[in-house]
């Protein structure tokens, strides 16, 4: 880990001790208070033991030198001091819930609680909230869950859901063609997402994936209704007039009269009248997602709020979206050019809303983690110091495990500052799977709000199945490949397969006229192919292939490098000796007037062999896909090298992206699915997140894209071409 032996020492002592035993790290303890009347913030304070200014954080609807309204709920901060009312605290969450209006049992069940049973796991059997229980059980507000404990378990009465009828004749089955997603064809048959789902409940909800070819039910197009005028309901706003609604709507006054006869009759538009409008037909081809991005509206959105948010007019959204017309509507699904641009974000043609994570942090939200990682107790003397040292030197899993955990450590110290109390469990699975399924028996994993590791797969995998039974996330912090979908595992480390795109996306997107060529060996012969579909009329560098050596034409490659436009050469291979030839070869064939800049949609280990030259690479501007970017010196390291006496290395930082990110996700809404459905991408110190549900499970699909520049890494954007284009 580059760490001096004393100082690593004194590290390891520190990182085992929160091995050993299971942690708890807790921000700040807080209960609620209903304010009475004639209470105010500083009688409040006293009466708790705490400052009014540390109730104004916790309460940010009140405001410094304002007074606290009777029925007021305040969040109270507790401390040590406030110990002696902890009993007062229990009285106060009585009140809050009976002033609230709750469901009336109709009865109830006695529950004896069992070993290793939690409140989240009794309150999943008998399908109520942990609150019901906490609600009738009124000790469980001062005190733990315990072992033979008699629990009053309501009962309610169950509303049994309709089953949805469905006429097959007013149904037809639809194809879905290539690059259409749920969105679009939700949009182009004019239904909302949840119809969508009720016409076909064997759609996953779990994943919005859709196969070329898959079959759908949608409400039929054809017909003899479709052929006679099809016109949509219109409510007049406040000061309506006839110039507008030709603008808006295309229709002159005359024709809306001949539709609406009730206008001549009332001296003209009235608001709140409801006119009928002829509807434009659509041409149901153009809807897919190589020309549109589609938006879900949400509620208590307006048209106001739209328009500014996506920059564009009402009249533009309802020429593309002719169903405004009858009035904007919760779950509408709205197009949008392609192009649009805005204060949003596109997740696979959908906008999604950003977020500010820390601005959004709930202080009630209490996430639950487990750490499962290979520490290797069960090889370690920690007496012997040499043997301890030789043995992180020679297993790279325990280098990984604890350069990942100290990272973590950093991130749970981080959200604490940010008033977030986090349960945290950090267990040893020894990297064996006899270990992991021993864990596995022993230790509930309901209630766990995600669980990150292990790190082999075996064990993952073994992992990931159990905890599915709870509906609880499992992440790899280390590449993984499973070839089973578990739907909540979770693959932090973005695939080759993902990166590969990714370098062909940025190629393709900021090429102009550049001469592009392709070196690469038999393993990567199925890559050579991608590159090909993507720019067919790249010319291709042959190796020739020995059991020994391989052969490189250097007449051949040379002659396939143009002097008229800039060369952009793809380099595909694991073979360390071919990277070091071509680069050599191509960074001598480097003049004024050819210019030469090499690729590789895949830099394994190979590429940092010591016999590759780093000062071609940087000559070449070698540009390659990347899971993590460079860091430079930031909070993060200032606060690790103060914990730790030294720098952190690319683990470290990984583990404190991984978890922060899991904990800023909890600590907004405590269920890490929703959110990563929600915010889309997410980027920290080295690495960035955007959890997408595939077949594979729920994979990574942000990377960055690397380059080799004056001796040093750098991130490109695309700007970059942009603007040596304009020079």
């Amino acid at each position: 880990m580059g760490i001096n032996m004393n100082q690593f020492f004194k590290n390891t002592a520190l990182v085992f001790l929160f091995v050993l035993v299971s942690c708890k790290v807790f921000a700040q303890k807080l209960t609620t208070h209903a304010v009475k009347k004639g209470e105010t913030l500083e009688s409040i304070a006293k009466h708790y033991k705490v400052t009014p200014y540390s109730i104004l954080s916790f309460n940010k609807e009140i405001k410094k030198g304002e007074g606290v309204k009777p029925n007021t709920i305040l969040v109270i901060p507790l401390d040590a001091k406030a110990s002696d009312i902890s009993t007062n605290s229990t009285k106060v969450v009585e009140k809050v819930e009976k002033a609230e209006d709750q469901e009336k049992p109709i009865g109830f069940t006695s529950h004896k609680v069992r070993k290793r049973e939690t409140l989240f796991g009794i309150a999943k059997r008998y399908r109520i909230t942990e609150d019901d229980i906490k609600r009738y059980n009124k000790e469980l507000y001062a005190q733990q869950l315990k072992k033979g404990m008699r629990l009053q378990i309501p009962k309610y009465r169950r509303v049994e859901k309709k089953e949805v009828v469905i006429n097959e004749a007013d149904f037809e089955t639809y194809t879905v063609s290539p690059s259409e997603t749920r969105w679009s064809i939700a949009h182009k048959f004019e239904i909302t997402l949840d119809s969508l789902l009720v016409l076909n409940p064997e759609l996953s909800k779990s994943t919005d994936y859709l196969a070329e070819g898959q079959s759908l039910r949608v409400p039929k197009r054809g017909g003899v209704v479709l052929e006679e005028p099809n016109y949509v309901s219109y409510k007049v706003p406040a000061k309506e007039t006839f110039y507008n609604m030709e603008k808006n709507f295309g229709i002159k006054a005359d024709e809306l009269m001949k539709l609406n006869p009730e206008i001549k009759e009332r001296g003209g538009l009235k608001e709140g009248m409801v006119l009928r409008i002829p509807q434009k037909k659509k041409d149901p081809e153009a809807v897919n997602t190589e020309n549109f991005i589609f938006y879900e509206v949400k509620p208590k959105q307006t048209e106001f709020s739209l328009t500014r948010k996506f920059n564009i007019s009402w009249t533009e959204l309802v020429t593309l979206n002719p169903k405004l017309i009858g009035g904007l509507k919760a779950g509408m699904v709205l197009k949008l050019p392609k192009n649009q641009t805005g204060d949003f974000e596109v997740r696979n043609a959908l906008i999604v809303d950003k977020i500010n994570l820390i601005d959004s942090i709930n202080v009630v939200n209490k996430p639950k983690l487990l750490f499962m990682l290979p520490f290797r107790l069960d090889k370690l003397n920690i007496k012997d110091r040499k043997t301890v040292a030789k043995t992180i030197q020679n297993r790279s899993s325990l280098k990984v495990s604890l350069g990942l955990y100290s990272g973590a450590l950093v991130a749970l110290d981080s959200i604490k500052k940010l008033g977030v109390s986090v349960d945290v469990k950090t267990l040893d699975n020894q990297l064996n799977i006899n270990t992991t399924r021993q864990i596995l028996t022993e230790e509930s994993l309901a209630g766990y709000n995600a669980i990150i590791g292990p790190l082999d797969a075996v064990s993952l995998k073994e992992v990931a199945t159990k905890a599915r039974m709870y509906d609880v996330p499992v992440l790899a912090p280390a590449p993984a490949k499973i070839n089973e979908q578990i739907p909540n595992l979770y693959y932090t480390y973005s695939s080759e397969e993902v990166l590969r795109n990714r370098l062909l996306s940025y190629v393709e997107e900021n090429r102009t006229n550049q001469n592009i060529v392709v070196i690469a060996d038999a393993k990567n012969e199925v890559v050579k192919k991608q590159i090909l579909e993507k720019f067919p009329e790249a010319k291709i560098v042959t190796l020739k292939e020995e059991k020994k050596n391989v052969a490189i034409n250097i007449d051949g490659l040379t002659r396939l490098l143009s002097e008229d436009v800039e060369n952009w050469v793809f380099l595909e291979t694991g073979n360390f000796k071919i990277i070091s030839s071509v680069s050599s070869i191509l960074n001598s064939s480097i003049n004024e007037e050819v210019m030469v800049k090499m690729f590789t949609t895949n830099k394994n280990k190979a590429f940092d062999n010591d016999v590759i030259s780093n000062s071609h690479l940087s000559n070449l501007r070698f540009t390659y896909p990347s899971v993590y970017k460079e860091m430079s010196s930031n909070s993060f390291t200032r606060m690790y090298k103060k914990r730790f006496g030294e720098n952190p290395d690319r683990y470290a930082t990984r583990g404190f992206d991984i978890t922060y990110d899991v904990l800023l996700k909890l600590a907004y809404k405590n269920n890490l699915k929703a959110v990563s459905q929600e915010i889309g991408v997410t980027e920290y110190t080295a690495n960035k997140f955007d959890y997408e549900s595939t077949e594979a499970g729920v994979v990574n699909q942000a990377s960055y894209i690397m380059c080799f520049q004056d001796m040093s890494i750098k991130e490109l954007t695309g700007e970059e071409i942009k603007d040596e284009t304009k020079k």
